[in-house]
């Protein structure tokens, strides 16, 4: 019997979620509101707040229904088309009138809060701390999977997904969208995003594309994704206090969380599914059959795909050797440049592309930890169905962080042109109502309202040695004394630190990586 906490209480799962119709307001993909006939015929989407009843709650001052702006500036010559996909400039396809939010306020009627502040006004300011997942209790262990549970059991009340193109619901006359649950519509968002264009009839995809990853958005888009579900995980429960906890997967021998308590053990019948001692053991997935997608030329329409399935590990070792390494990591952290070249998976020397593990014949980093995982995580468009997808992502979250407080980038390393489509800075993050533009989120957690306990951990262990260093110099009046490497030990706080001597292990990480490759 598996249990949910709702509101501070204990709700057992099969009451709420599979004898009850359950129901949560959500907050991507196509208002349910802007799905009809005449919303995709006038090609507007400004839904009414239900605090005044006003289009965007325009009659609070919350926001006003104006015509989107995109950008102009050039894309890269990945994808050589112009006009044949329903993401271009996005969301010009189906609509071309959207809610503006003023001051604070978010969401698709300017219903919500931006990131980072709460309350009816949305004038609260308050800081979120994402936590390394083997620092929570037992119940807190308990309350994740419960509440990750809740997500998968629970419909979506205010969105729904897309099953066709725009061409195909003929232009808007023909609505074509189903309901998903609170879960399954983040993985679909997931899909949507990086799945091949459809250029009409079966075979004919261009794989070449992907609006979230292989280019300058993966990580800024990857953010606002985490941030969308940490905050619709927080609205089902009535937990504000919700936040996604980490995997910090470096020098990790095998999958850590692969155990009952947290994403399931390996099932002792079929190492490629999961342990019946783990709820997610049943769990069904969608949109994992790329291929499949490709050769009728149709897009993913949210049908049950089978079980969850795993097998950490086994993997092929042509492509990944091993999960990656601290020196590897601090190799990563240690490249000046956000991106390079032609901003794509050629980019060398680039920190998001070697973040995201392209820079050999084998993959690493990020790529490294979904090929290992053997399973659901190993496919790009359906690796959203583990669970394990959102702990990994926000450890990545947690580099590009690091990376942003250690080099400091002026706004303009992000780039405003010849990027992939969909990569320009100024580009509408798909399929994301609201609207988030990619520059928007090239900037630090802290701005948008979170923290992560590593790099509190960082910059307390760094004013310790700092102090104990001053202190030495002292007493021993300026003799020569060993820094950050010899005193990291005696100050380390419970988790596993970057190294704090940047220059000097960056260089060693440097040589020592290059002579792997």
């Amino acid at each position: 019997q598996h249990s949910q906490y709702v509101g501070g209480e204990m709700w057992p799962l099969r009451l709420t979620c599979l004898l009850l119709f359950c129901v949560s307001r959500t907050y991507q993909q196509f208002p349910r509101s802007c799905a009809s006939r005449d919303a995709l015929l006038s090609k507007q989407c400004c839904p009414p707040w239900d605090g005044d009843g006003s289009a965007c709650g325009a009659s609070s001052g919350r926001g006003f229904c104006e015509f989107v702006e995109v950008t102009d500036q050039p894309d890269g010559l990945q994808y050589p088309f112009s006009g044949l996909d329903d993401r271009e400039k996005w969301p010009l396809v189906f609509y071309n009138r959207t809610c503006q939010c003023a001051g604070n306020f978010m969401g698709f009627n300017c219903g919500e809060c931006k990131f980072g502040y709460f309350g009816i006004n949305c004038n609260e300011r308050r800081e979120s701390l994402r936590r390394n997942i083997f620092h929570m209790s037992r119940s807190e262990r308990s309350r994740l999977v419960s509440y990750l549970n809740l997500a998968k059991q629970t419909m979506s009340r205010d969105y729904v997904v897309a099953t066709g193109t725009y061409m195909e619901m003929g232009n808007g006359s023909n609505p074509m969208f189903t309901n998903v649950s609170v879960y399954d519509l983040f993985v679909w968002i997931h899909y949507y995003v990086s799945r091949s264009a459809l250029l009409g009839g079966p075979g004919n995809v261009w794989t070449d594309v992907d609006f979230a990853h292989w280019a300058p958005a993966f990580l800024p888009w990857h953010r606002v994704y985490l941030l969308h579900w940490e905050h619709e995980i927080r609205k089902l429960t009535g937990d504000t206090s919700f936040t996604i906890p980490y995997w910090d997967w470096r020098d990790a021998q095998g999958c850590d969380v692969c155990t009952d308590d947290l994403m399931g053990d390996q099932s002792p019948q079929d190492p490629n599914l999961l342990s019946p001692g783990s709820v997610f053991s049943s769990w069904r997935i969608l949109c994992s059959q790329a291929a499949d997608y490709n050769s009728r030329g149709v897009l993913c329409d949210a049908r049950d795909e089978g079980q969850l399935r795993r097998n950490p590990g086994n993997h092929n070792r042509n492509l990944v050797e091993r999960l990656p390494t601290s020196a590897e990591v601090e190799f990563t952290l240690s490249l000046a440049d956000y991106d390079t070249g032609a901003m794509d998976r050629s980019a060398n020397m680039s920190f998001r592309n070697t973040l995201e593990g392209l820079i050999s014949a084998r993959m690493n980093m990020h790529a490294a930890l979904h090929v290992f995982m053997n399973g659901s995580m190993s496919s790009v468009q359906g690796s959203a169905n583990d669970p394990i997808f959102l702990l990994h992502h926000a450890y990545v979250d947690s580099l590009y962080e690091q990376w942003l407080r250690r080099h400091t980038p002026l706004p303009s390393q992000y780039p405003a042109s010849n990027a992939p489509v969909g990569h320009n800075s100024e580009y509408h993050m798909v399929p994301f109502i609201p609207l988030h533009r990619n520059r928007e989120y090239f900037i630090s957690s802290k701005d948008l309202g979170y923290e992560y306990t590593n790099l509190l951990s960082v910059r307390i262990l760094t004013v310790a040695i700092v102090a104990a260093v001053l202190t030495a110099k002292r007493r021993y009046r300026g003799l020569s004394w060993p820094l950050a490497r010899c005193w990291k030990k005696p100050f380390s706080l419970p988790e596993r630190q970057p190294l704090i001597c940047s220059n000097e292990i960056a260089e060693n990480s440097h040589r020592n990586y290059q002579t792997t490759m």
